[in-house]
């Protein structure tokens, strides 16, 4: 629907010899009074004719071709609104009851290849909800780039070298250590919760008191690696079982071992970007507008986290990606400016890559905090949290809020079957609709286009705004949107079913409300296989 109004919008453009470059943006008024949708295009266009938007949106409405519009009126500074005619709308319906899944393919992307890195949590504990929130918004902006005709590859790279495995190691050792008896405090800055327990008993069955009585230098190795595979192991069957399943696992080690870190900071240095100070080797990323420079090599000769990240976004670059999305957590939000430093010091255009913050989630229980957890001892894991309540619940749940918005997460409120938990409202509305057509009988057949009323006539309207969402979806990589939408469909639909009913008496009524139904189905599962939840046939 969305793309005939832009397609009678560029045709217009055209014969006004006007040319604009961008994409033509569509937007649903806020009150449906102003008519199906508007544009901003007339404002859009004032900064480059030097007119008034006004006097721009007339001469549009003036040219534009009719065909499919009841009405077109100017509002406001110059936005157009746009309402289109009762047999337009239902042409639209019956092209996607015809058309099914096709009906919503747009060809975007063009066979770009799109990177998406996300999760990528060190692997030195179990996932918590934030890690939770950045693989569902991961996983179904993957799902619909790749809808949408975007070549995209899903990766996780693995902080498996550095201090934080060290400290894993040593968290581990302590704990192996007081397990042969030895009275070892753990340090503040080591790793806590019943896990690292865990991981000291498992060594302790393998290795009995070979590793007791030892100074850590002496097995940090076996200790180590042992440690942090195993979490890995169970990062990747967590994230398995909450339906992500990564193309590619990158590790940080290997780019030390292929000499990839090294060599990225030679062409720095060759550029004239490294220098050394106080025995330590620094980037200069003030250059690039970062508030200081960064240490890469520091005095010890020990590399940061820094410069494997050079060599990580190198890396990627250079396997031919039109586009990286970094998905990272909110707390890296100061290491964006250097990391984009370091890109446009290699010579990358720095446009390439999208860095999209995912927000922490306050877990609540009846609106009151949940802190701890019996197995991390410090925060709620995502295993704990798809345990209780689902995978569907939990996904959706985090897919309710802009990935740059807190959420708050109610536990009790995803177990209600009630209105009051967003995604038993959307699943319940699919099911609902499959419980109309088992009762029927029948499958859509006939539609009789003047027995649908007003009520109904707005609802079609909504269901044929879904592939405009889609859109709004992939191209500002927000799939949340898709979700809202979802919530809205679903809420319309029951209060269309509590108030008409589709299965009666008059045979040609049925047939069509059954139609309107269909048509509501194809939307929903759609949208429910895009953010990676199921459509249930009964709930």
């Amino acid at each position: 629907m969305h793309l005939d109004i832009r397609d009678r919008l560029n045709a217009c453009l055209k014969k006004l010899n006007i040319e604009f470059s961008k994409t033509l943006e569509l937007e649903i008024p806020k009150n449906e009074s102003f008519g199906d949708l508007s544009t901003p295009l007339a404002m859009d266009l004032a900064k480059i004719l030097k007119k008034p938007p006004k006097q721009i949106a007339e001469s549009i409405v003036s040219n534009i071709e009719k065909d499919i519009f009841e009405s077109i009126d100017i509002a406001g500074a110059g936005f157009i609104n746009f309402r289109l005619k009762r047999n337009f709308i239902l042409s639209k319906l019956t092209s996607l009851l015809e058309k099914g899944d096709d009906f919503f393919i747009l060809d975007i992307g063009k066979g770009r290849k799109v990177q998406i890195e996300f999760v990528s949590a060190n692997p030195t504990g179990p996932l918590h909800l934030g890690h939770g929130r950045g693989a569902a918004v991961g996983q179904a902006l993957a799902n619909i780039l790749k809808e949408s005709g975007y070549d995209v590859s899903t990766e996780y790279y693995i902080n498996d070298a550095g201090r934080q495995v060290e400290l894993l190691g040593m968290s581990v050792y302590i704990a192996l250590q007081r397990l042969g008896g030895k009275d070892i405090k753990m340090p503040d800055e080591c790793y806590k919760g019943e896990y690292i327990n865990e991981l000291a008993k498992e060594l302790y069955q393998i290795y009995g008191n070979e590793l007791i009585n030892k100074d850590f230098d002496e097995i940090n190795g076996i200790i180590i690696d042992f440690s942090y595979k195993k979490i890995l192991n169970e990062i990747q069957t967590d994230l398995k079982d909450f339906g992500v399943i990564f193309d590619k696992w990158i590790s940080e080690r290997k780019l030390y071992h292929t000499g990839e870190v090294q060599s990225s900071i030679i062409k720095l240095k060759e550029k004239g970007y490294i220098y050394e100070k106080d025995g330590a080797l620094w980037f200069r990323s003030t250059v690039f507008g970062d508030e200081k420079d960064r240490v890469v090599v520091k005095s010890d000769g020990s590399y940061t986290y820094f410069a494997s990240d050079i060599a990580y976004h190198k890396n990627k670059i250079e396997r031919g990606f039109d586009e990286l999305i970094n998905i990272w957590g909110a707390d890296h939000h100061g290491y964006i400016k250097r990391v984009m430093s370091a890109v446009q010091a290699l010579g990358i255009d720095s446009s390439q890559i999208k860095i999209l913050l995912i927000q922490m989630v306050n877990l609540l229980r009846d609106g009151m905090p949940v802190q701890m957890s019996k197995r991390a001892g410090t925060f709620v894991t995502l295993r704990e949290l798809m345990d209780e309540i689902g995978v569907d619940t939990t996904k959706f749940i985090f897919l309710t809020r802009r990935h740059d918005s807190h959420l708050e997460f109610d536990v009790e409120i995803a177990k209600k079957q009630s209105q009051e938990n967003p995604v038993f409202y959307v699943q319940y509305a699919h099911a609902r609709i499959n419980s109309i057509f088992e009762k029927a009988n029948t499958e859509c057949k006939n539609i009789d286009f003047a027995l649908f009323n007003d009520h109904e006539i707005r609802l079609i309207k909504k269901i044929l705004l879904y592939p405009m969402i889609f859109e709004f979806a992939v191209l500002m990589r927000e799939p949340h949107r898709i979700t809202f939408y979802l919530q809205d469909i679903a809420g319309e639909f029951h209060s269309y079913y509590h108030k008409y009913r589709v299965i009666n008496e008059d045979k040609a009524l049925t047939e069509t409300r059954l139609c309107l139904c269909k048509a509501l189905m194809l939307v929903l599962k759609h949208g429910l296989r895009m953010l990676g939840v199921k459509a249930p046939e009964k709930m």
